[in-house]
């Protein structure tokens, strides 16, 4: 099985984080947050590189810890367990999503001249994603090159707006100072924070760093330090050049400060250059995200396909493909937001980062004896401060923003609508969890037997097989009788039925059912184990059954091994299972494969015949056959 890739140094995780922290904020920020405290949003810089240099450290000592490609998620599921570690993966996707579209929107709006036609920029927007994933998939050695192209540019842009500005500043500019309440400085740093955030893209790619331990933190550090003290020169040269009045009324402030110093030609040339730092921002991004998606779908907590890794290439080529698809349409659905997509990106940024720096504290009780390669200082009081600054930021804006309250609650709403996609997660691909399930909603699921299992297809599996009459059938998870009923019916009173499920409610509720229509040539058995086999008790029969078992099979094969022990030659087999789950979900890889089911099939002793029949909120997938030594076709 092919693994990621361990070839990343030192100098590409300083490239990575700079691009990742040389985006909207450093060229958007200043002029945004001088609207809201005037001058005083230096002081908002100052405040935000020295909280940023410490989360740096805790970002440092968390992936020193736990150096995997899933970063944030795999903190946040060693601190808080698998649903909070969820969500916090949920939470980092979305913000990855928002943040592509906001930098590609930004670098967009430089590059193309007013009254460019909407589409065609979405249309070059799409075409920079797919651009963007190519050079992810191609591998990480190909990234690590981009990422130290976009890296170079953006220092050089920015060095070369700073050393000459400083000489063109005019201090009037500064007076006053303090123009407006200090409240208005921490909603200043809110739209300011995401000029000096990027750690988690880091986090992505420990999996794939040498040396990530002490790689990685020394890295974040001197990459938060450039960036920082990059935007703090910035920041100061606009405001000097540009009065704040001014600057905040621009819709491309830095393009009007490189104008003041370089003319119209200068401008143009270094307005290039923001392009390509903007994209670069973008293609951090692109880069690290889809290792997020290897991570959650390695625990079964995203789509489970997502983790195959590339035989050459050694890249989450799924987790690409689908990420690719998932930016495009978030590009087409939020072109032209900016203020309101950033808007929505730092309140979930900031979620996310006190979720991480909070992991810090608890991790260091938890796990009080670890050996760790790189500590923060403060570790167990200073999470909990910085979580608090951020909080508070959050609140500003809320109590200070026109409209935060609304936007509040689609972030909200966001983030909630995670809940279910978990709840389906679990109950889909953990067959631990299908007991829980299965005896929480055994009322609903005998209420809604008719949707689950219609009739109609009931008769096409009793249909299957012509001459069940006085014959001993499995019924391999049983549920709550759906099909055990006509099976009974079926095979007569002189047949048997073995009803084997792993639910005792579902098990309680079948045996009632049987009992009040006087069945009594039908053995119900409670098997806890069933996943993992077929009940031992049951030693000889002439045909199985089994309906939406498939996927939950922890061992498939052996089972089937089991199967083919209790049937005679030529007995026979169906299964029955639910696919293409509301459309959407996908199915167990191994179900999903027609080729690789039938060869499973094969390999065990049976001949089968594979087909796929239409239902209202999903298909159903027919699998029959023989036990045969020999490949028998199924007409």
């Amino acid at each position: 099985m092919a693994e990621l890739k361990r070839s990343v140094g030192f100098w590409t995780i300083v490239a990575l984080t700079i691009t990742a922290m040389i985006g909207t904020g450093m060229f958007f920020g200043t002029a945004i947050g001088a609207g809201y405290s005037g001058n005083a949003v230096l002081v908002a810089w100052a405040i935000l590189l020295v909280v940023s240099l410490y989360v740096a450290a805790c970002f440092g000592e968390l992936i020193a810890l736990f150096p995997k490609a899933g970063g944030v998620y795999e903190f946040s599921k060693q601190a808080y367990g698998r649903f909070f570690s969820f969500l916090i993966g949920w939470v980092t996707w979305m913000m990855a999503n928002i943040s592509v579209t906001v930098l590609i929107v930004a670098a967009l709006e430089h590059l193309l001249p007013p009254g460019f036609a909407t589409i065609y920029k979405i249309l070059i927007a799409i075409g920079l994603i797919i651009v963007l994933n190519i050079i992810t998939y191609l591998g990480v050695d190909t990234s690590a090159a981009a990422l130290m192209f976009f890296a170079i540019i953006s220092i050089v842009l920015l060095i070369a707006i700073i050393v000459p500005g400083a000489f063109q500043i005019n201090l009037a500019n500064f007076k006053p100072f303090f123009s407006k309440p200090h409240i208005f400085i921490f909603v200043s740093l809110f739209f300011m924070l995401e000029a000096l955030m990027g750690w988690e893209e880091a986090s992505f790619l420990a999996e794939e760093t040498k040396n990530p331990e002490k790689t990685i933190p020394k890295a974040l550090i001197v990459s938060t330090l450039i960036a920082g003290i990059l935007s703090l020169g910035i920041a100061f040269v606009s405001l000097g050049i540009i009065p704040w009045q001014k600057l905040t009324g621009s819709t491309a402030p830095i393009t009007d400060v490189t104008a003041i110093l370089f003319g119209s030609l200068g401008s143009q040339i270094l307005g290039v250059g923001i392009i390509l730092a903007l994209i670069g921002a973008a293609a951090g991004i692109v880069i690290t995200t889809p290792r997020l998606l290897l991570a959650m779908a390695r625990d079964k907590l995203f789509i489970a396909q997502l983790a195959a890794i590339h035989e050459k290439k050694r890249t989450p080529y799924k987790a690409i493909i689908f990420q690719t698809i998932v930016s495009i349409v978030i590009i087409i659905i939020g072109f032209g937001q900016y203020k309101v997509l950033l808007s929505m990106f730092t309140p979930l940024a900031l979620i996310m980062y006190i979720a991480v720096l909070l992991s810090v504290t608890i991790l260091r009780f938890k796990l009080r004896d670890a050996n760790r390669a790189f500590k923060a200082p403060l570790g167990v009081i200073g999470p909990v401060v910085i979580s608090l600054i951020y909080a508070g930021t959050i609140v500003a804006w809320l109590l200070l923003e026109p409209g935060a309250f609304a936007l509040s609650r689609i972030i909200l709403s966001l983030i909630l609508f995670a809940i279910p996609i978990y709840l389906l997660l679990i109950f889909f691909y953990n067959p631990d969890a299908i007991v829980g399930f299965s005896n929480y909603f055994a009322k609903l699921t005998l209420w809604t037997e008719n949707l689950l299992l219609p009739k109609r297809m009931r008769r096409k599996i009793i249909g299957l097989f012509k001459d069940l009459d006085k014959k001993i059938v499995l019924e391999y998870g049983a549920g709550v009788g759906t099909l055990t009923l006509h099976l009974a019916q079926a095979v007569g009173a002189k047949g048997k039925v073995y009803a084997t499920d792993l639910s005792k409610k579902n098990i309680k509720l079948l045996t009632n059912r049987l009992l009040k229509k006087g069945i009594s040539h039908v053995t119900v058995i409670h098997d806890e184990h069933q996943v993992n086999r077929v009940h031992p008790s049951i030693q000889s029969v002439d045909i199985i059954f089994s309906v939406g078992m498939m996927s939950y099979m922890q061992d498939f094969k052996k089972i089937l091994k089991e199967m083919n022990r209790i049937l005679p030659d030529g007995g026979r087999v169906c299964f029955v299972e639910y696919v293409n789950f509301f459309r959407i979900l996908p199915d167990a890889e191994w179900v999903s494969d027609i080729e690789r089911l039938k060869k499973i099939f094969r390999e065990s002793g049976f001949s089968v015949k594979i087909e796929k029949k239409h239902g209202f909120l999903w298909n159903y997938l027919f699998v029959y056959g023989i036990k045969s030594e020999r490949d028998v076709p199924m007409v």
